[in-house]
């Protein structure tokens, strides 16, 4: 199970949407998600406060949805998927590449992880940094600029998890990893992409995996699609 419960208000959090939440993990679990602190951390984690009320119905449905500015909060399936990859453990420190809605932010925190997240749109890491703190996972550190190229001022981490679409493996990334350090993010052009995952096993040597194909937002940046 994770380590850190969310520190949702109960009212907001009600017996119906915890048990739309166990249906959500239930249809994860058989759609191939084994990993059981990841199923915990999203069975935890109440999806349906990172949508606008009118939206709320949703939520738990295992689908993107827009969030404004051109992004969408990933579809419950990816997330998992992502985070099951990672083989993120408590106290790690986890570079996230594009905060959007924070969702996926508050699913690593309940993992126990120590997060810093970048997101490059100034209009939602505004958003989304109010969120987090009204949720009660103000304990992320956040940061909005480019998150092709990291966070080298805070590097090096165990892992990084990329939640936009790179054209390349972004080279800045792989070297803020720490040795065994692992990187998620998928690669491909702006239709399709491939998830990939790296591990360093040294200071020259990386050993690349891929999986099965999704489809994200454009990574924006310098080691990504530009502006």
């Amino acid at each position: 199970m994770p380590a850190v419960p969310p520190p949702t208000p109960s009212a907001a959090d009600s017996y119906r949407h915890r048990g739309q939440r166990r249906a959500l993990v239930a249809e994860l679990a058989r759609k191939g998600i084994r990993d059981e602190r990841v199923l915990g951390a999203l069975a935890l984690v109440p999806r349906h406060l990172f949508f606008e009320p009118a939206f709320e119905s949703h939520a738990y449905h295992d689908k993107a949805f827009p969030i404004g500015e051109g992004q969408t909060i990933s579809q419950p399936y990816t997330v998992a998927c992502q985070t099951e990859l990672l083989q993120v453990r408590e106290g790690q420190r986890v570079l996230e590449v594009g905060t959007g809605s924070g969702y996926q932010c508050s699913v690593l925190l309940t993992l126990g992880a120590e997060v810093l997240s970048i997101e490059y749109n100034r209009v939602l890491f505004e958003r989304t940094r109010q969120r987090l703190a009204q949720l009660g996972y103000g304990r992320a550190h956040l940061f909005c600029g480019d998150g092709s190229v990291g966070l080298p001022a805070h590097a090096p981490f165990d892992r990084i998890l990329v939640t936009a679409a790179a054209p390349a493996l972004p080279r800045p990334l792989l070297q803020q990893l720490t040795i065994g350090g692992v990187l998620v993010v998928p690669v491909g052009n702006e239709q399709v992409q491939r998830m990939v995952r790296v591990t360093r096993e040294s200071a020259d040597g990386f050993a690349r995996e891929d999986f099965e194909e999704f489809r994200f937002v454009p990574l924006r940046g310098a080691a990504g699609w530009g502006e």
